[in-house]
């Protein structure tokens, strides 16, 4: 499981700077739900069986949850929410009066604005029509479902439980039950998948009303079971030039259905994209509530204790759950634009780079490494899966 960042302690009374009180940025919240009737073993994520988690995990954290709310207003004060999204784990592990009464503990202590984008993930195993049907009514406006893969014996490797109907299946209750926005979770890459087996999955899209698709290259992280899979020489590590191939070939077959790739990892329809992950990726406000989760006010980032039962039992004995925070200078706010917005289509201005950095995109332009859009710079599309070395080419 993924660890923390370092970073100083955190207040136990959770007060934050004045600068960071006085905000006036877009606002959102995220929510963990740190939660899975199993572990998949791909998965580095800060989730919990409920046999790890303990008797009774589910009740207090609910309670910690509307405590950490509570915090977050006395914190913040009025402050509008643009966007909420519920993550994991599985968000939809709970019942359904549990996540949408989450919801509403928001709205007592913040102002929705009208149009909020209420997301939440959700494995398809998890859901029914009726349940979708409840999430839509009590205010729920998107969905994303981890799909992963319609091939049999690659949801087998990944260890997923649905079936590839199901996940199928499951975009259409969405749809359905009125949600807005319908968003698919693909991973590419998993050992034994062919590229047949990955066109498969990209065509499966065009059976569905989904509006976004997210793609992501299966990444072995150190201490899940398929690191040791791997370690012990049972399934091989992804290929580089074998997620390169299947990479483009999700750009040509999205594009074909009118989809645009607006962020490295991310396609849409005109109109689709997850405002939310957009407010992270424009250094947006956001407060991350549930154990491990992250926030960002004004600069001033910070992570709650990452166990359901450390998260909570600060709360309840009237703490913050933050572990510990950093306060971002000037130039690691500017370094954090460049490295997040040189990703998204409408790309990054120019004038947030320094001189000498500004000095470096004819080279990198010549290369093809990125591409000015009038007063804008962006990484191009031939360079995508090399964003993270273009980046770090342009930095000082």
């Amino acid at each position: 499981m993924a660890q923390l960042p370092e970073g100083d302690p955190a207040p136990l009374d959770g007060s934050l700077p004045s600068a960071a009180r006085s905000s006036s940025a877009p606002f959102s919240i995220y929510v963990h739900v740190p939660f899975c009737r199993v572990r998949c073993g791909y998965c580095d994520f800060n989730t919990y069986t409920p046999g790890e988690a303990g008797d009774g995990a589910s009740a207090s954290y609910l309670e910690a949850v509307r405590a950490e709310l509570d915090l977050a207003a006395r914190e913040l004060g009025p402050r509008r929410v643009e966007t909420v999204f519920f993550g994991g784990g599985t968000p939809t592990w709970l019942p359904e009066p549990d996540l949408s009464g989450i919801l509403g503990a928001i709205a007592d202590r913040f102002e929705l604005a009208p149009d909020a984008e209420v997301t939440t993930e959700a494995n398809p195993e998890t859901v029914t029509p009726e349940y979708l049907a409840r999430l839509r009514e009590h205010g729920f406006t998107r969905i994303s479902l981890g799909l992963q893969s319609v091939v049999p014996h690659v949801l087998k490797v990944l260890e997923r439980e649905h079936s590839p109907e199901r996940g199928l299946a499951a975009a259409g209750w969405a749809r359905e039950a009125g949600f807005e926005h319908v968003s698919l979770d693909l991973i590419y890459g998993t050992p034994g998948e062919s590229l047949a087996d990955w066109r498969a999955s990209l065509d499966a899209v065009t059976g569905t009303s989904v509006d976004h698709v997210s793609a992501y290259s299966l990444i072995v992280e150190e201490g899940t079971r398929l690191a040791m899979q791997v370690r012990r020489g049972e399934i091989p590590m992804p290929d580089d030039d074998d997620l390169a191939d299947k990479y483009l070939l999700a750009e040509e077959a999205l594009a074909a259905l009118g989809f645009d790739n607006y962020e490295v990892s991310n396609w849409a329809l005109p109109g689709g994209e997850c405002r939310h992950n957009l407010a992270y990726w424009k250094g947006a406000d956001w407060w991350g509530t549930g154990p491990g989760a992250h926030s960002h006010i004004a600069g001033v980032r910070f992570w709650n204790r990452k166990h359901p039962r450390s998260y909570a039992a600060a709360l309840a004995e009237g703490h913050s759950p933050a572990l510990a925070r950093e306060v971002l200078d000037a130039d690691q706010r500017r370094v954090e634009r460049v490295l997040l917005e040189l990703r998204l289509r409408d790309g990054l201005p120019v004038d947030v780079l320094t001189p000498s950095e500004a000095a470096r995109l004819p080279d990198l332009e010549d290369r093809g490494m990125v591409e000015r859009v009038g007063e804008r710079v962006r990484v191009s599309a031939g360079a995508r899966l090399l964003a993270d070395g273009v980046i770090r080419d342009l930095l000082d």
